[in-house]
């Protein structure tokens, strides 16, 4: 065919003789003009580029989109392409009609597609370098395709070409769109006075881009690289090649940070409470706080949501008219060839010929197969774009909105009423549920909002396009799903049950495990380990039960949601075919199926927006009651609201507000904000008064005054001590000082501290000198004050004890020394430096209150109050404190002290003392004032006096607690050390085997999927249901496509004559029996698929925490000693909880993903073997998405679950250390803490939503995005299958012996004799031994003191008789048998031990004493009786069955171990041990615990580990050890006489 510009169809497609703009071809050749321009201007600046920016303005990135109308452009410029697409596309139409080429039917379009690529890219890097006069380029183009465009326009209009022909709609729409970007350009170059002005106008960058942190950049780039996350790229290829971290993604936008955005809703909720008191309001809701807050963009994201949706529809139609013109197609081409030529020649008579061409109208361009493809293909990507622009706009809301929440929540909190806490009317679960779950449920509602709206629309859509293809059928169809709608909403109500049950089951599981971590040693040492397993099991076997329902109703709700449309098409196939004569044509029946997969996912997706919706209402009820509950009193409270006003948070980015200048630190700006202005009250009073309360009354809230009558005054610079009985008021008068507690009368008043000790408040006048002023405000001065409960926060110990404050070397050092922590520091692997606190080293009770007092003491502060700070403190130390922390440090410092105190030895320190009685003051003043006024008073404390030195001398007698607390500690760090030191030494080993770089086998491991967790996971669950996993999994894919086969054939099947219409019947009904019964099979293996995954995922979980659970048992105690309990615990509950519930939807999803993209890839290839060709490039393009989104997802979902627990852990603190917080004054800086935690767990989650985004607009196909998702996803997962795995690696006690425990006498050991012959004992054989050759003979019914110095191998000792430790050489002979050979539970269960530490489980006072039920009652309170428990669990409710609580926490620590006494007795064994037993213990609970072992256990062979010396001056015989062995072995008689030898050191010095 001739190719020309004009055509040669005839001699007048040249001709000019009636003008030359009435020649089409001219005009179209015109229309060339400006985009040939454009391109000549632009392509050298584009490649030559033009130096550098012009812009003086330093942005670290290069999206600064500055110029007026810029989305409006990127907007026009998008509809600008597709309408030359449009163009294009109908001269090509056009030409196809025409004898030969008119390339000027498509030629001008095409270079203009060209061009208005070329102009955005142009206009792009103009803007983002900031060089305008270059738009000069821009402006010229528009104006000339304005022009040609008009002038194109107005002579179709001369030659009567109007909107029936295509090309005029076309050509309308490109004048609109050039003449709307000509004004835009206009408007740029008058509105900043570029280009023709010699002074442009001057704009300033956004603060978000001029900051380097700033990373996360979706709200600064252009509409391309928003639509298409084109700005991720850097991030997900960079994660390839180093792990993604805070630093590397940076610092929220001002615009999303959780102090704008609680700026927003706290301004919109107390409006709502301003507007309360007036009449027809109603009380302030947090619906409405939302709806003002975050109305707009949830409107954006419905509106991307309904352009998406109807977007979706545009496929099935398309499909419709591809399969109908095939359909016809393929029957004209049976006809013959006069028929066919008298239709060509039919359509030759109607061609509409104008200017010498074809013009196309717009029914015949939308009816081209080629243009529907094109069409089809746009429609896809536009709906995945506006999809995925909505879903990111709800999830960057939810976010926001929960950001928001959090701040809410937290700012409340410090302002919550003490009583609150107290009385138990908001607990601490209450408040990490709002903030685990509450506020995720009302962000997960934002999610999900633009669905309540646009499902039905879509619904709706959905079924009026089925009733136009079938009919009265399509009704049927809907009605099938529209009835099982029903069902699914209440398997859905049935999943949320079992969850909730589960998870109850969960956490009871946790808590009997819980309790055998902590009291491991014990059970071992019983030898009932086996029996608290079974408990656990027993539980285990509960919550089994639970998940079973939890899988079943997953398994259903998948089988639903793939079942559904099969029945949905089936019935209305049959039904159309019943009620309709003609045959189901195939466009008809595919694109009904089309519709009804459409319509299937919203009338699923209702159940769960539904059941969102219901929790985000209760959710929202229970933030509204915390909200509304009560606070702290304003002559209370102190600073801890953010007094910010909106002023202060300008619009930004046009839709959000913006906080601060970030030059300055937050802490800064918060301050500044939140110090409202005080109110001084002049007052009388002297200078010499720190705190002054005059007739005071004071309660917690209940009405009931707890302290009244309270009138006195703590000096300034002197050390006041306040005492009394417990529970007299002694912490409550603190608290009450402190504004803690409702003040019902009276008045405090507090002396202003000197302007350099006031924390810098700016808000202080020159005239504002009073020395003294009444709380009337937040205006309380800053209060160094120790609680009597410790309370420390999950960091160092270092900043634990500077508390926010500058470090300071010498003053930390001297605090340091006054708290004797330097020893206890020393023994931390990592001195102050290691993190203590829930999730570092667990410290015992005395170092965390020395800590505590640590911290008020390093403050500087003018005033220190300390709540009896000796209570978990030894003699010593409490000493120690007094004289070198307070008497030395706070006094040479002229502090205001106020301690309260028990150790009433100290009162002659006192320079003014507060004594109280039942709530009320019995008397102040000095020592002296008592003495002379209060005689009796003064009298009981001398007496009271006199026993505490007793009690100092006694204590002096062995080790003091703290060295006991240092030893434990000193155990823990030197197994961890111990641990540590071997896994280093693997890890040099695996170093020197690998001679590749470091970093390329890290990246070779991230990148690598965890293929051996996995098959560990497979085989978990049984190879039976492995190999029916996979089976059923290929049958009902196989059998999906036989449906959609059998369909084709069916639909295509030739329609026979009519005189045979009961041939044609019986065809008919063949085929529609053959497509029931695949259907009916495929319906039954889609159940069998979806409950043969979530069963094996059962089975796997089942076997791993019993493997799992028996492997921890049955470790040795160094195990326990060298790894955190934390640790472990997360085995059992997090990773637990992911192999139980998470891993079994993942592999389902995926499996069906995999084998519906592999079935879909099959049929392609076998219809269209030539799709090859172009699937390869697909193939490496899919393979390098997944491979770089699986490792950044990977990393941002860790990133993710990692910032949550610190989140988490804050409130906890928080609300823990409330009183503490706000004594301190520290509320700006924990809310500042508490913002940065909140933001950095909402960036790690914007980018990780971003991701999938980036993801899913990459993969067009919805099963590829979900392949690769879901291989991310089980790739996180499959990290709790590798730790457990690890555990299960982990070596084992050797429980079995050389003797069958049926050879050991059942009484044996009856006589209690012992032989230690050449023993040596070590921890681990990689340790040195702590035990060298040691020999002794104890007889049977001998009493034997060990004692020695700490480390001397004691313990050690106690712990070989049951084979806790690797005994090397050696061994122990008990009655004639040597121990090593015995079954270590029979070892253990036939000898008795009592602990330093007394461990009692939750359960019965019966469980506790006989776990194993061998024992009768009498022999129960027999031992009772004699541990001298008898009367008290009598006189509780149940007697033996009374309840023990966790840990035994109702009950004293001298109870708990008089109960492990009795429980020593109840197992009537002929040998105890009693290590330290009395190291924790007071006086009277040790005389007791002395006077039963030498009466109950008279005829027993006792070993006791000393404590105290004078508690083993009458033993039988006395064992002094050093450095593992025994350097003095006799009769205490015998060793005392030698008076050069150690054990009479020990004692002369202890005297």
């Amino acid at each position: 065919m001739a190719l020309s510009f004009c055509g040669n169809d005839t001699t007048e497609a040249y001709n000019v003789d009636g003008g030359v703009l009435n020649n089409g071809c001219f005009v179209d050749a015109l229309n060339l003009v400006p985009h040939v321009f454009l391109l000549f201007i632009t392509f050298p600046i584009l490649f030559i580029g033009w130096g550098s920016q012009s812009s003086k303005v330093q942005i670290h990135h290069n999206t600064w989109l500055h110029f007026p109308g810029h989305s409006l452009r990127w907007i026009l410029t998008f509809i600008l392409l597709f309408v030359l697409v449009c163009e294009i596309a109908e001269g090509m139409v056009s030409d196809r009609k025409m004898d030969t080429r008119h390339l000027h039917l498509f030629m001008p379009a095409t270079m203009g597609f060209i061009a208005a690529i070329t102009s955005i890219v142009y206009y792009h890097n103009i803007e983002t370098s900031n060089f305008p006069k270059l738009l000069l380029a821009l402006f010229i183009y528009w104006v000339l395709a304005f022009i040609t465009k008009t002038i194109k326009l107005v002579k179709y209009c001369d030659h009567g070409v109007n909107m029936t022909q295509l090309r005029f709609c076309i050509t309308l729409m490109l004048v609109f769109l050039y003449g709307s970007l000509m004004a835009i350009e206009v408007n740029v170059i008058i509105f900043r006075k570029y280009v023709f002005f010699a002074n442009p106008k001057k704009v300033k960058p956004p603060e978000d881009l001029q900051d380097l942190g700033v990373r996360f950049l979706q709200p600064f780039v252009n509409l391309l690289s928003k639509a298409t996350y084109w700005w991720m790229n850097t991030l997900i290829i960079s994660a390839h090649k180093r792990p993604i971290d805070l630093k590397t993604i940076g610092k929220l936008p001002i615009a999303t940070r959780a102090l704008t955005n609680y700026m927003r809703l706290k301004d919109a909720y107390e409006e709502q409470k301003k507007n309360a008191h007036l009449p027809g309001e109603q009380p302030p809701s947090i619906w409405h706080s939302m709806y003002r807050a975050y109305g707009r963009p949830i409107f954006l994201s419905s509106t991307f949501r309904y352009l998406a949706d109807l977007l979706g529809f545009a496929g099935p139609l398309c499909i419709f008219k591809i399969v109908d013109h095939l359909s016809k197609t393929s029957k004209s081409s049976n006809n013959v060839n006069g028929t066919n030529a008298m239709m060509y020649n039919s359509s030759q008579t109607d061609k509409v010929m104008l200017m010498g061409v074809y013009f196309v109208s717009s029914k015949e361009f939308l009816e081209n197969v080629h243009v529907l493809a094109v069409l089809l293909f746009l429609a896809l990507i536009l709906q995945r774009t506006f999809l995925q622009a909505s879903y990111y706009v709800a999830i960057e809301t939810g976010i926001n909105l929960r950001g928001a929440l959090l701040a809410m929540i937290y700012t409340k909190i410090l302002r919550l009423s003490t009583s609150n806490m107290s009385m138990g009317e908001v607990t601490l679960g209450q408040i990490n549920n709002l903030v685990a779950i509450e506020t995720n449920q009302l962000m997960w509602f934002l999610f999900l909002c633009p669905n309540l709206w646009a499902m039905p629309v879509q619904i709706i859509m959905g079924v009026i396009l089925l009733y136009y293809m079938l009919g009265i059928s399509a009704l049927i169809g809907a009605s099938v799903i529209a009835l099982l709608a029903p069902l699914q909403y209440f398997i859905a109500t049935k999943f949320t049950d079992a969850q909730k049950s589960t998870l109850d089951y969960s956490t009871e599981r946790l808590k009997n495990t819980n309790e055998i971590l902590k009291g491991i040693k014990l059970l071992k040492l019983y030898a009932w380990e086996h029996i608290f397993c079974n408990n656990v099991e027993k539980t285990r076997m509960q919550e089994l039960t639970s998940l079973k329902s939890f899988a079943l109703y997953t398994s259903l709700s998948i089988f639903m949601n793939a079942a559904i449309p099969i029945a949905a098409v089936l019935a209305t196939f049959l039904a159309y075919t019943h009620i309709n004569l003609e045959k189901l044509s195939s466009a008809v029946a595919f694109t009904s199926l089309s519709l009804f997969n459409i319509l299937v996912t919203p009338l699923f997706l209702l159940s769960t927006v539904i059941r969102f919706t219901v929790k985000a209402l209760v959710s929202q009820q229970k933030l509204k009651e915390f909200l509304m509950s009560d606070e702290i009193s304003d002559d209370g409270f102190r600073g801890g609201e953010t007094s910010l006003n909106m002023e202060t948070c300008k619009k930004h980015s046009g839709v959000h507000t913006k906080a601060f200048n970030r030059r300055q630190p937050l802490k800064d700006q918060l301050e500044g904000f939140e110090q409202p202005l005080r109110r001084y009250i002049r007052s009388r009073e002297t200078e010499d008064v720190s705190v002054k309360v005059t007739d005071g009354s004071f309660s917690w809230g209940s009405g009931m005054a707890t302290l009244s009558n309270i009138s006195i005054r703590i000096p300034t610079g002197q050390l006041t001590m306040i005492v009394g009985q417990v529970g007299c008021g002694k912490s409550s008068l603190l608290l009450a000082t402190l504004g803690e507690m409702l003040k019902v009368s009276g008045k405090v008043y507090w002396s202003k501290e000197p302007a350099n000790e006031m924390n810098q408040d700016a808000t202080l006048s020159a005239h504002e000198v009073d020395p003294v002023f009444e709380v009337t405000g937040r205006n309380r001065n800053s209060v160094a004050y120790s609680a009597q409960k410790p309370w420390l926060l999950n960091t160092t110990v270092e900043e634990n004890i500077t508390f926010g404050s500058p470090f300071i070397k010498q003053r930390y050092k001297a605090v340091i020394d006054a708290c004797s922590l330097q020893p206890d520091i020393d023994l931390l692997p990592f001195g102050d430096q290691t993190e203590i606190g829930e999730r570092g080293i667990n410290l015992s009770g005395g170092q965390k209150q020395r800590i505590c007092v640590a911290r008020a003491l390093y403050q500087n502060t003018s005033t220190v109050f300390l709540d009896d700070p000796f209570s978990a403190l030894d003699i010593h130390l409490s000493d120690h404190l007094m004289q070198e922390g307070i008497l030395k440090f706070l006094r040479e410092d002229k502090r205001t002290v106020a301690l309260v105190t028990h150790k009433l030895q100290y009162l002659t320190h006192a320079d003014w003392i507060i004594a109280m009685k039942d709530g009320t003051i019995i008397r102040e003043g000095t020592l002296k004032d008592f003495q002379n006024h209060d005689v009796e008073l003064y009298e009981q404390w001398k007496t009271l006096m006199n026993r505490q030195d007793q009690e100092f001398e006694k204590e002096t007698e062995g080790e003091s607690q703290t060295i006991l607390e240092r030893k434990t500690l000193r155990r823990a760090m030197y197994s961890r050390e111990a641990k540590a030191q071997l896994d280093d030494e693997d890890e040099e080993e695996d170093e020197e085997d690998d001679d590749e770089d470091n970093m390329s086998t890290v990246m070779r491991l991230r990148t690598k999927m965890p293929w051996r967790a996995f098959w560990r996971y497979l085989t978990s669950g049984g190879f039976l249901l492995l190999f029916l996993l996979i089976i059923s999994k290929l049958l009902k894919h196989s059998v999906m496509v036989a449906i959609d086969y059998w369909l084709a054939k069916w639909t295509s099947s030739k329609q026979t004559s009519e005189t045979d219409t009961m041939t044609d019947t019986s065809v008919q009904n063949y085929y529609k029996m053959w497509y029931s019964i695949l259907c009916s099979v495929g319906i039954i293996l889609c159940l069998i698929t979806s409950l043969t995954v979530e069963w094996m995922g059962l089975t796997a979980a089942k076997n791993l925490h019993h493997n799992l659970l028996n492997k921890i048992i049955l470790a040795p105690v160094r195990f326990f000693d060298s790894t955190p309990l934390g640790q472990i615990l997360n085995r059992f509950s997090a990773d637990t909880n992911i192999i139980d519930q998470h891993i079994p939807p993942t592999l389902e999803s995926l499996t069906r993903s995999t084998f519906l993209c592999l079935s879909a890839l099959g049929v392609l290839l076998y219809v269209t073997p030539i799709f090859f060709t172009a699937l390869l490039p697909f193939i490496v393009a899919f393979y390098f998405i997944q491979k770089y989104f699986r490792v950044a997802s990977k990393d941002l979902q860790e990133l993710d679950d990692s910032t949550q627990l610190p989140l988490l852990c804050h409130f906890s603190e928080t609300a823990e250390g409330l009183t503490t917080i706000r004594a301190f004054r520290h509320e700006t800086r924990f809310k500042q803490r508490m913002l940065e935690l909140t933001d950095a767990n909402n960036i790690a989650y914007l980018f990780l939503s971003a991701a999938n985004r980036w993801l899913e607009v990459r993969t067009v196909c919805n099963y590829l995005n979900w392949v690769v998702r879901n291989l991310a996803d089980l790739e996180v997962q499959m990290g709790a299958v590798k730790k457990v795995n690890s555990f299960l690696n982990i070596e084992s006690e050797n429980y079995e012996g050389t003797i069958d425990p049926s050879q050991v006498p059942e009484d044996w050991p009856q006589q209690g004799e012992i032989k230690i012959q050449d023993l040596c004992v070590r921890y681990d054989p990689a340790l040195k031994p702590v035990l060298k050759h040691v020999k002794a003979y104890i007889t049977p019914g001998q009493k034997v003191g060990i004692c020695g110095r700490t480390g001397s191998g004691k313990s050690s000792l106690s712990l070989a008789f049951f084979r806790m430790v690797d005994i090397f050489e050696g061994k122990i002979i008990i009655d004639g048998i040597d121990i090593s050979k015995l079954p270590l539970h029979t070892l253990r269960s036939r000898l008795s031990i009592i602990l330093q530490d007394p461990v009692l489980f939750s359960g019965s006072i019966r469980f506790n004493l006989d776990p194993e039920c061998k024992c009768t009652d009498d022999r129960l309170w027999e031992a009772l009786e004699i541990a001298q428990l008898k009367n008290m669990v009598k006189s509780l409710p149940g007697g033996l069955n009374a309840m023990v609580t966790e840990g035994g926490e109702n009950f004293s620590v001298g109870q708990r171990q008089l109960f492990s006494l009795a429980r020593a007795f109840v197992r009537k064994s002929s040998i105890l041990i009693m290590d330290e037993a009395t190291a924790s213990i007071d006086m009277a609970t040790e005389s007791i615990l002395q006077k039963v072992v030498m009466t109950a256990f008279a005829n027993c062979t006792v070993v006791t580990i000393a404590h105290r010396v004078h508690t083993i001056l009458t033993a039988d015989l006395v064992i002094v050890m050093k450095r593992g062995n025994i350097l003095e072995y006799d009769k205490p008689e015998s060793l005392l006489a030698h008076e050069g030898g150690i054990f009479a050191s020990f004692v002369k010095a202890d005297m």
